[in-house]
């Protein structure tokens, strides 16, 4: 049996702008995991997860037609990933085999509702590196990003692969998206092998370090959203509004490579103030759009993380799922800040930074 963990992530700063290539965000890996376990299988293969079994089906009406929207759907991800990395052993040369694959998850709640934490992206990587030691692919972190990275755009053609980074990497990490209309370009014309063999523009993974005055905070405000729906709606209204989105644009970056500057130069103060800075971006996008990503249980995170003298905000694409907030250790007020949150129905989430070892 073969048997590999991928961690979840949640977004610090930076989220829709780094849908456009070349623009900065930041992104951390969590210490809960899917795992995904291999076994060579004889007359048939399966695929079994006891937290994906409840899966809702998502519809959407066009006109008069169903359509079925799967970009919520793990198994869908787990299916393509397969496709993918099978399509690669092939070109090196590998047999193909029947396998059972049996996945585990801790990002999701108990009760199978999704925290937010980018499960599609972990069960895809996690599925990626299994198959590629099933098939003795001897893959580097690079290569297993972009297997991953391939397999998840073909689920979910809108995402920026940030959430693949931090899976495949670990730790804190500046990402920017690579440029999704050459990927879909080459992928077209050339072997899978050379696409991952070949530069992708505007890509760029880089390792953080958190100073180790600032501790993470973590709260669900209990409510799921779906960040492929989110992300369309924005996408949606980049071509109406051009101008106030450009100037989000610009902002973000300009934000981000200031609060960037303050991880590597281990600025508490400048990182504090960019996290702010960016919930306010983030507000304008949503005034514009006309798109809810900060709920009203996300402002009350935010509000009482404030209060307590931290900087927090939304994580990812908002509109439910998870909120952030960043404070100094020496705060004698961290775990005031937990209470509170808990007397607001906001559960606190208990989870560390996890850094990859290999």
């Amino acid at each position: 049996m073969i048997t590999v963990k991928a961690p979840g992530k949640l977004y610090i700063a930076g989220e829709y702008a780094v849908v456009e290539p070349g623009y900065p965000a930041i992104v951390v890996s969590l210490d809960q995991f899917v795992t995904v376990s291999i076994n060579r299988a004889h007359d048939h293969g399966t695929i079994n997860s006891k937290q994906y079994e409840q899966m809702p089906v998502i519809w959407q009406r066009k006109g008069n037609q169903l359509i079925i929207d799967n970009r919520d759907n793990p198994f869908e991800y787990i299916l393509s990933s397969i496709k993918y990395t099978e399509i690669y052993a092939l070109e090196k040369n590998r047999q193909l085999e029947l396998f059972d694959v049996n996945v585990n998850s801790q990002l999701d709640a108990t009760d199978g509702r999704k925290y937010g934490l980018g499960s599609s992206a972990a069960v895809t990587v996690a599925t990626v590196t299994a198959l590629a030691r099933f098939y003795e692919l001897d893959l580097k972190k690079e290569e297993i990003f972009k297997l991953a990275a391939i397999s998840h755009f073909m689920v979910q053609n809108n995402g920026s692969f940030g959430d693949i980074a931090a899976s495949v990497y670990g730790g804190w990490i500046a990402y920017q998206s690579p440029d999704r209309q050459w990927l879909t370009q080459q992928l077209n014309t050339t072997s899978l092998t050379n696409v991952i063999q070949q530069t992708w523009p505007k890509l760029k993974i880089e390792s953080l370090t958190c100073p180790p005055e600032l501790s993470l905070l973590i709260g669900w405000s209990g409510s799921p959203a779906s960040t492929p729906v989110l992300v369309d709606k924005i996408a949606a209204k980049r071509t109406q509004q051009k101008a106030s989105y450009q100037t989000f644009l610009q902002a973000s970056r300009n934000c981000l490579q200031k609060m960037i500057q303050g991880f590597k130069q281990k600025q508490v103060a400048l990182i504090l103030q960019q996290i702010n800075i960016n919930r306010h971006l983030l507000h304008q996008l949503a005034k514009f759009s006309g798109v809810s990503i900060e709920t009203q249980r996300l402002t009350k995170l935010c509000e009482i993380a404030q209060h307590f003298g931290a900087a927090a905000k939304s994580s990812g694409a908002g509109g439910g799922d998870c909120g952030i907030a960043l404070i100094e250790n020496k705060s004698q007020k961290q775990q005031q800040l937990l209470q509170e949150w808990q007397k607001n129905n906001i559960q606190p989430l208990n989870f560390n930074v996890y850094e990859s070892t290999n």
